[in-house]
């Protein structure tokens, strides 16, 4: 799957990764909200290193297209079912790059844009492999509105960051809230995987996590960057 994003000089860039990496539990905040969220491995501890899990490139649309919620999960009966929005800063890897030291890690970035990390939190909590099938289901990892340079985000570190849920904000951080830091994030990442170029980092969410339902309107907005909207559709 991939995504046509434009980016500030004008262009048109196709994003098509071979992997996006999440990066869970990078707000002390949302930390401390792990009770309401209630999902498997989500507790109150802070953690020592990144806590890391996969989406798979089919979650990815662009800006305007809906957000599916998939007719499967009414079959399983859930007394409450529940899929979160999650409202997150996104690097795009510009080439290709194992261990990468931190002092060299944002020349290595293409540049950063919004990121929704749906999740379905009734999978999260019952499936015994974790979270990978309530984050990786289609349409689940909407992306945009453009692509912003290191050169022109500014300091990546310190962007405000909301969530809205029709016209009402939900979220309100800033990146200088993440427990790890985005260069930190590239060099621990790119030791574990080797990251190809189009490949998506996501940095984790602040507190303020939320459900949505059919008719729901969500904008991510970062600071530098600009406003992410879709749409939530029942399938």
């Amino acid at each position: 799957m991939s995504v046509i994003l434009p980016t500030t000089q004008g262009e048109s860039v196709e994003i098509r990764p071979s992997k996006i990496i999440a990066v869970g539990l990078n707000y002390l905040e949302h930390i401390k909200e792990s009770g309401s969220v209630n999902v498997q491995n989500f507790t109150d501890e802070i953690p020592v290193e990144p806590v890391l899990f996969p989406k798979t490139p089919n979650v990815l649309i662009g800006p305007g297209d809906p957000v599916v919620l998939p007719d499967f999960i009414d079959k399983y009966g859930f007394k409450e079912c529940r899929t979160d929005y999650e409202a997150e800063l996104a690097i795009i890897i510009k080439d290709r790059i194992k261990n990468v030291a931190e002092g060299e890690a944002l020349s290595h970035v293409l540049g950063f844009t919004c990121f929704n990390d749906i999740s379905q939190r009734n999978l999260q909590r019952t499936d015994k492999s974790g979270w990978f099938r309530g984050k990786s289901l289609d349409t689940f990892g909407p992306i945009g509105p453009v692509i912003v340079s290191p050169e022109e985000v500014g300091d990546p570190q310190s962007l405000d960051i909301c969530c809205r849920l029709n016209g009402k904000v939900v979220q309100k951080s800033n990146t200088q809230h993440m427990i790890f830091s985005i260069p930190y994030l590239i060099s621990f990442i790119s030791a574990n995987f080797t990251m190809e170029p189009g490949d998506i980092i996501i940095t984790g969410t602040p507190s303020g996590v939320g459900p949505i339902e059919d008719g729901d309107q969500l904008e991510v907005e970062i600071e530098n960057i600009g406003i992410l909207s879709n749409p939530v559709r029942s399938e």
